[in-house]
């Protein structure tokens, strides 16, 4: 998984010209059982992946805090949401709430979750590869693709089965 993770990078890279443009065919002309066949891909692809021998999205990268997660993560601690903000985050150029630092605070050394139950909803959905109208977050899963093995594969899968 190390070197998986050490040559993804480059690897998403390499690809990122070939698979804008294919996000660029998809979202004008997506077809009509996409959500379908990005559902069977994602599921395909995490039933082989087990993202805690990896963990790189919590290392790398912090997730968007929407209020709701706020106010839950707070009241897990038992905290005022303002307390919470205070402590663990920042608002970013973006004007979102993001963590103050990453590897993320609740990410453990043997790569579990300490607020797995109530992590925030960007967590929950990360790398979003199974959404609706997937073709509408086509810049996010080009990011993606460079943090997630599982979403550089369920893309390159992708390419194969949808001909644009």
């Amino acid at each position: 998984m190390d070197l998986e993770l050490e040559q993804l990078p480059q690897k998403a890279r390499e690809k990122h010209a070939e698979n804008k443009k294919f996000f660029s065919k998809l979202k004008k002309r997506p077809p009509k059982d996409l959500d379908y066949t990005m559902h069977e891909l994602h599921h395909a692809e995490f039933e082989q992946t087990d993202c805690l021998a990896c963990a790189n999205c919590c290392k790398t990268t912090g997730p968007l805090f929407t209020n709701a997660d706020i106010e839950r993560i707070a009241k897990h601690f038992k905290l005022k949401p303002s307390e919470f903000i205070d402590r663990y985050l920042r608002v970013d150029e973006e004007n979102d709430y993001v963590l103050q630092e990453v590897p993320c605070t609740f990410l453990s050394t043997d790569n579990y979750c300490s607020i797995y139950e109530v992590r925030p909803k960007a967590c929950r959905e990360f790398p979003h590869t199974d959404r609706k109208k997937f073709q509408q977050i086509s810049n996010l899963t080009l990011k993606n693709v460079a943090i997630c093995p599982a979403a550089f594969n369920i893309v390159e899968e992708m390419k194969k089965r949808i001909k644009m």
